[in-house]
Order: C-alpha cells, then structure tokens, then sequence
C-alpha cells in the first residue's frame, strides 16, 4: 500500500501524524510525509520519505506572528498560513498519488487533501486530533475566548458555535480556498468544518473515556485512542542534564506552553513565582530564545526540549497551554494539570481534564501566583484528584492509539482495494 501522510500545523499537529507514519512504515508499506520544513530533521530519524511544505521561514514567521495566540484572531491568522499550503499539497498529490492504488492521510488543516480527493478522486482519511472538531450538538465544544457557562442549555451554546462558523472561521478561511477550487472547476465551499473531514473515513484520535462520543453527522468516523509521539520530536531521550536533575530531589513542576509559543515570557516568570511560593523545584520547557530569564534560581532548570514521556512521570504536577499532545502525556504520567488556555482547542481540553477530574483552568489574565498557588496546592494534595489521575494513568497504559489508527488506516485500504479474487 502506498501511503502519503500529509500534516499541516506545529508539533502538536505533526507528531501524531509521524507516528503513525513510522508505524505504516514499519509494517512494510510504502509510506511518504509531507508536513512544514523544520520537521525534516524528525522524517529522516523516522526513516521517512519527506515533502516540504513551505520553507523553515515561512514556519518562523507563522509562529511568530502575535496574532495567532489571540482567541478569536488566532483564527484568521492560522488560516493565513493554511491558506499557503493548500495549493502546493493539492500539486504534490497530483503528481504522486493515484486514485485506487494511494490512502491519502491528512491532518483537519491539510485543505488541499481535500481538494484532492475531490477532484482527483483520491482517496482521504481525516485525522481529526482534538474533540473540538468533531462537534456535538449535544454537547458543544468550549470555543476559544467564548467560555459559555455549561449550564446554558446546549442547542444555544450549538447555535453560537455556528455563529462562530459564518462570522469567524468562515471569513477567514473561505475566501482563499474557493478563489483556489474555482481555479480548478470546484463549487465553493459553503462551511468549512462540515466539509474538511473526508465522506469515507474520520478518525478521531481521542479516546472515548475521555471524550464520550457524542451524535454527530460523522457516520463515517472511528474513534482510537491518543497517538502518543513525544519520543519522535526534536530529541527522542532527555539531555543527560535533565536526567541528572530528576534524580538530585523531590519531583519537581513541569512547565510548558507549546513548542510555537513565542511570547510566554510573562507564563515563565509567574513559573518562577509559582515555585518560590510553594517550595517546589521547577523544570522550565521552552524550545523559542529569550522566552525564560536568562538567570534562574537553584532547583530550577530550563531546557528547550525535552519527551514528556520520559520527564513527566518524574514530575509532581505540569501546567501547560493546554495543547492536547501535552494533554495525553500528562494522562499517561499520571499527575494532575493545571491549564492556561492560549486559542484553539485550549479551553475546550481544559474542561474534559475538569470533568476527569485530573485538572483545573486559569486564564491567562488570573494565572497569577496568588490564584496559581494555591490551585497547584489543592490538585497537589486532594486524593480524589490522585485517584482520577491513577485511573487515567491506568487507562492510558491500556491502550496504542497509532497501533490503533494504523489498523483502521489498513482497514480502510482493504475497502477500496478489495483482495484480489
């Protein structure tokens, strides 16, 4: 089988997709990535054939861009940036894939997957991260900057969320994408997030003890569970460094807000406070320059990478954007979260680690040491918060979220390759 992996967005976005690549690769298929520039490095680990979407500056500038980490203008400057590769996707597949012989795999933002399958007849399975893109009526997402109390009834949280569509997503990302489809004789598209996962397959990779699922206009969709990648990032085992600070004392704080977040300096100082506070040792992640004091106190230390799966189980607690990568290391390490939502789907996984029981929220406006501390306390020393997060930690230990969506990935393949005979 011939397999083209198409990832659009940061680690969050890219890893999952390397996963499950790599593993497609290692049961002997034909396998090729295509996801931004800097993620080059990673394929070539991973032993994978690599397209370049963009070049290493046009990421750079893409994270770097103040907007993005905005709620609702996030919105229009991610699709921006998405808007730029949906063409040179839509030309790589063209020139590569064929309809009936290729599985095309692509990320919720791999928009010109889309329009291949569409116009080239290939054939797409949507991988959908997060449980805010696999929408419910019945129980809506927590939209970015719209945190709607839960108590208001749930078609009118649903209604607002379709508000956000026409008014927000729609104006952002439409325009773009339809000047391009009418280049090549497509219909526009009326609503993007009805029409960006595939008619033949959804996989949705998130469990369903963590987000139930719920009904939807998806029939065409699976539910796996977390496809954990840390280990195919930047470095697959920590620096000897951060080993040799686990092991000099007691389990420290993790802190961490995202791998493209550029402007967390404010984030990182109240880290700082936050561990003077309560006595705890910290353990700063931040991968961009001049985010974390260049000075820092004993008993904390900064690294720009690091796997969770080898650093978290070794810490007491971790506070983090809310990314939902980060999200699933910390279920799997067994330790509590506290979340300061950016844009996206923050909010809405800080309120599936509330309900779970594991996790509390802070905006960034009140993620200060005084309400910081104290919240960090109680998720520290509550035993029913320890209990949830042993039962998540159990759970997680149950279950191969890329063993998952690689046999659905296989399974799919049999369908529109039917054995021969």
């Amino acid at each position: 089988m011939r397999v083209f992996i198409v990832a659009v967005g940061s680690h969050g976005d890219v890893l999952p997709l390397l996963a499950i690549a790599a593993e497609l690769r290692r049961r002997e298929h034909a396998v090729t990535l295509a996801a931004p520039a800097p993620f080059a490095a990673m394929a070539a680990r991973a032993d994978l054939p690599f397209f370049a979407i963009g070049t290493e500056e046009d990421y750079r500038l893409a994270a770097a861009e103040a907007e993005l980490w905005r709620p609702w203008r996030g919105v229009g400057a991610m699709f921006r940036h998405v808007s730029a590769a949906t063409e040179p996707v839509y030309r790589w597949l063209a020139a590569n894939a064929q309809p009936g012989e290729s599985v095309v795999v692509a990320s919720t933002l791999a928009l010109g997957a889309r329009v291949a399958q569409e116009k080239l007849g290939l054939d797409v399975v949507t991988v959908h991260l997060m449980p805010l893109l696999a929408g419910s009526r019945a129980d809506p997402p927590v939209l970015p900057g719209l945190p709607l109390p839960e108590r208001l009834p749930a078609r009118f949280r649903h209604w607002i969320g379709r508000g956000a569509d026409r008014f927000v997503i729609g104006p952002a990302a439409l325009p773009a994408l339809n000047e391009f489809r009418a280049r090549l004789d497509l219909p526009p598209v009326q609503r993007l997030r009805r029409w960006w996962s595939s008619p033949q397959r959804v996989l949705l990779t998130f469990p369903k003890w963590y987000a139930a699922p719920q009904p939807h206009r998806m029939p065409q969709s699976l539910q796996v569970g977390f496809p954990l990648a840390d280990r195919f990032g930047d470095i697959a085992e920590p620096e000897p460094a951060v080993a040799r600070f686990l092991e000099a004392g007691p389990p420290p704080l993790a802190f961490t807000y995202g791998s493209a977040m550029s402007r967390s300096q404010t984030f990182f100082r109240t880290a700082l406070r936050i561990c003077a506070e309560l006595g705890r040792r910290g353990i700063l992640l931040a991968p961009q320059s001049g985010q974390v004091p260049a000075r820092l106190p004993d008993g904390v230390l900064h690294v720009p990478y690091a796997p969770f799966s080898r650093v978290l189980p070794r810490c007491a607690a971790l506070v983090h954007h809310g990314g939902i990568g980060t999200v699933a290391q910390a279920l799997a390490a067994g330790i509590p979260q506290l979340v300061v939502p950016v844009a996206f789907d923050h909010f809405d996984e800080a309120r599936w680690l509330r309900r779970l029981g594991v996790g509390a929220a802070l905006s960034r406006r009140r993620f200060t040491p005084g309400r910081a501390a104290p919240t960090l306390r109680h998720l520290l020393t509550d035993p029913r918060v320890a209990q949830a997060c042993t039962a998540a930690k159990a759970r997680m230990a149950q279950e191969d979220g890329v063993a998952e969506a690689c046999d659905a990935v296989e399974a799919f393949a049999r369908t529109i390759r039917p054995p021969a005979g």
